[in-house]
């Protein structure tokens, strides 16, 4: 893990809190939903992870006219014997990219719910395996770009974690400047992690031990996002399961084989805030998702 987010540093410099959130995306078996204006950096992010890993890569740019069926595959008719055969779509991959995801219609959106969810595609009724590991980093524009559409909340609930780029430091952006004079350091980066032991260590996420004073902290904030007064919809049980692995997943990046309060904390944000609905008056009043999870999660009694 030090060696892949060693490789991914020298393309994205600065960005060590992001390079850790999708790394936690990855070992928990998730996938990560990467949001921020245009030009920032979100479809290098992906790239130089699947350049990290020795695995099959495949980047989908999301249209307005993108169908299900560009993203799951068809029946492909042979002349010769006029026999009907499966090709597959570009689902069929260990890291799909979904470029602009908020471009595609709904409907396209959706046809990645099955896939993300359990694994598997169904086309034509008959249901297909996906490769493992099978790891989505989809990339958004905020919804308030032109030509874009917003995700369905069944679609953002597939999400293990929602993060943001943002702008570099200075020094970063300066540092920047003088890598991309002459080379691209994308091209720079080599394989440092194949298939099998990400398939190995995602197993050993399941095996770092959350203790009970945790796992009931965890809990109180899933609980109280339900009862909070700025908060129309709180965490379903499927978020709680998705906050649970996350933690065990960041837990085990730093090297660790139990889990902290301190990942509890430093993960409901990324995990949880795209899975909340907010009142319209706390939208109307400018108050963010992160803004009152913060404020729910400081009610709950840290354990020591």
């Amino acid at each position: 893990m030090n060696r892949l987010r060693d490789a991914m540093r020298g393309v994205m410099s600065g960005k060590d809190d992001v390079i850790e959130l999708l790394l936690v995306g990855l070992l928990g078996a998730g996938h990560v939903l990467v949001e921020d204006v245009p030009g920032v950096g979100k479809t290098t992010l992906a790239k130089a992870l699947a350049r990290a890993l020795a695995v099959t890569f495949t980047r989908v740019q999301f249209t307005p006219d993108l169908l299900p069926t560009d993203i799951l595959g068809s029946q492909v008719l042979n002349p010769r014997d006029g026999a009907l055969s499966f090709h597959e779509g570009p689902v069929f991959t260990n890291v799909l990219l979904a470029d602009e995801i908020n471009r595609a219609s709904p409907r396209t959106q959706s046809a990645l719910l099955e896939a993300m969810n359990e694994a598997q595609a169904t086309v034509d009724g008959v249901t297909r395996a996906l490769p493992v590991p099978f790891f989505v980093v989809a990339t958004q524009n905020p919804s308030d770009y032109q030509g874009t559409y917003p995700l369905p909340e069944a679609q953002l609930d597939r999400f293990l974690l929602r993060i943001g780029v943002g702008y570099p430091s200075s020094e970063a952006e300066l540092a920047m400047l003088y890598a991309r004079r002459t080379d691209d350091p994308l091209a720079a980066v080599e394989p440092v992690c194949d298939r099998d032991e990400i398939v190995r260590i995602q197993s050993e996420v399941r095996d770092v031990e959350v203790k009970e004073p945790v796992g009931k902290y965890l809990l109180e904030i899933v609980q109280r996002t339900r009862r909070a007064t700025a908060i129309e919809r709180g965490i379903s049980p499927r978020g709680a399961l998705a906050f649970f692995r996350a933690t065990q997943a960041r837990a085990l990046l730093h090297g660790r084989a139990y889990v902290s309060p301190e990942d509890v904390h430093a993960l409901a944000g990324p995990v949880l805030a795209h899975r909340v609905q907010l009142t319209t008056e706390a939208r109307y009043g400018g108050v963010s998702a992160a803004e009152v999870l913060t404020d729910v999660a400081r009610e709950v009694r840290v354990p020591t």
